[in-house]
């Protein structure tokens, strides 16, 4: 039995853990496309329409912009803030702020959101959408949430109704076939102080996406999820090179990953690219699969949907994503906030909590899923005594040209170290690039040796 689609006020949850394999029911379906948008959001606007309607995302370019190009201008430059929550105001909206940014309000008088009209930017190739609709009357789990079943090219869960459901929705959103970025990645300890950890070439690849016409299911060792780096700065990390891969069914096929490192000359499979392994790319700040917010299997957490609720989250954030000048974004303590815009959304939330017999350093996470991209827009992170120990946020800048709703920047506070880490600013090397797809050759680990070389 599948449990009906349940909406939440802002403070209200669920209490289950329900696990669900099978298809959601007819009359569930029927609503994607009516009063739900085919990914399952809420058309209509809330209450005082402080969220609008949803009417399809914005497809309109600015002035001056041609359809194609890497480097997209703010479509909404112009707007000014309509409010500024700052610590003085904070108690006035404690159900829509997360953990982390209510302790960053906390600790921190000249820390503040900017918040802009919100714009329900997000729009996806009509495709997508149709599968998304197929998806949610024929998509199933496997292994207990951990693994997917039986889903075409989209939003596999659109009306979900366990977090292991949610989570998969937001592991394989829609971002394209294949992009490519240089990108900058930075770190700003305790002191103020902001080092470049590495500044990275990415090609991001979802084969998942790579066929509109694809009319069968999914292979649960289908790779769904791949990316390579090349490390080019700073000079003790030029020339490293990585590979990683992840499969629809975890459990049928791990992660896979390969590492080039230039002093050894040869490529190795490095297996602990994964879970809470330091990421070297940003020089240990975060773990690999706090990447994008979060990244990887989910066999090591029991997933709890909690429901939805309204929030300020960053969105649209194009100041981000495609500005040129990375310098006045790592200001001491906290992300310069004249550089986030903030907007009101709904978003799902999802509970982890780690399983008695598995290892992890967050003992605890809560994640904030897009309602209109599914994508993990914030989180918070907690060690094993309870303690509130680290916070990310996910910086979204849709690709209004080639309805790609998303966008690589995110970043993660170190509430206990006072340290924090911000990656995917393109603007420096002229934006994000979607590419045709590489050649098997070039997505071999081989291929690392030669994208790595100094």
């Amino acid at each position: 039995m599948r449990l009906p689609l349940i909406l939440l006020s802002a403070s209200a949850t669920l209490g289950f853990s329900y696990v669900a394999h099978a298809a959601a029911p007819a009359d569930q379906v029927a609503k994607l496309g009516q009063s739900l948008t085919h990914l399952g959001a809420e058309k209509a606007a809330n209450a005082d329409g402080s969220i609008p309607e949803y009417t399809g995302g914005n497809t309109t370019l600015p002035a001056g912009f041609t359809s194609g190009d890497s480097m997209r201008p703010n479509p909404y430059a112009d707007e000014k803030p309509t409010q500024v929550i700052d610590a003085k105001n904070a108690a006035q909206h404690p159900e829509r702020l997360t953990a982390t940014v209510t302790e960053l309000l906390k600790r921190f008088p000249d820390f503040k959101l900017n918040v802009y009209p919100t714009h329900r930017s997000a729009a996806l190739p009509q495709w997508v959408l149709d599968n998304s609709v197929k998806n949610a009357a024929n998509a199933s789990t496997t292994g207990d949430g951990v693994g997917i079943a039986n889903a075409l090219p989209g939003t596999p869960f659109p009306i979900p109704v366990s977090g292991s459901e949610a989570m998969w929705n937001h592991l394989l959103r829609y971002q394209g076939s294949t992009a490519n970025s240089k990108f900058d990645n930075w770190n700003v300890d305790s002191n103020g102080t902001a080092t470049l950890a590495t500044t990275g070439d990415a090609t991001i690849s979802y084969p998942f996406y790579q066929d509109p016409a694809r009319t069968t299911v999914s292979d649960p060792k289908e790779v769904f999820y791949r990316v390579k780096v090349a490390y080019t700065a700073p000079a003790r990390r030029a020339g490293e090179a990585v590979l990683i891969q992840d499969a629809l069914d975890p459990l049928a096929q791990p992660r896979r990953g390969w590492q080039y490192l230039p002093g050894q000359r040869r490529v190795k499979l490095a297996p602990d690219l994964s879970y809470d392994t330091p990421n070297p790319g940003s020089a240990g700040a975060s773990t690999y699969d706090d990447t994008y917010v979060f990244s990887g299997a989910l066999d090591r957490y029991d997933w709890k949907l909690v429901g939805k609720k309204e929030m300020y989250i960053p969105y649209n954030s194009y100041a981000i994503v495609y500005d040129i000048d990375v310098g006045k974004m790592t200001t001491p303590n906290f992300v310069n906030p004249e550089t986030v815009r903030w907007e009101l959304h709904r978003v799902w939330v999802v509970e982890a909590t780690l399983k008695p017999d598995m290892r992890h350093i967050y003992q605890k996470r809560t994640f904030f899923l897009d309602e209109d991209t599914w994508a993990a827009v914030a989180s918070d992170e907690y060690d094993a005594r309870g303690g509130l120990f680290r916070g990310s946020l996910a910086f979204l800048a849709p690709s209004y040209d080639v309805k790609v709703p998303v966008g690589p920047a995110h970043m993660i506070y170190d509430l206990i170290g006072g340290s924090y880490n911000i990656t995917g600013m393109t603007g420096p090397y002229g934006g994000v690039k979607y590419i045709p797809d590489l050649t098997s050759m070039q997505w071999s680990p081989e291929s690392l040796s030669g994208s790595g070389i100094r």
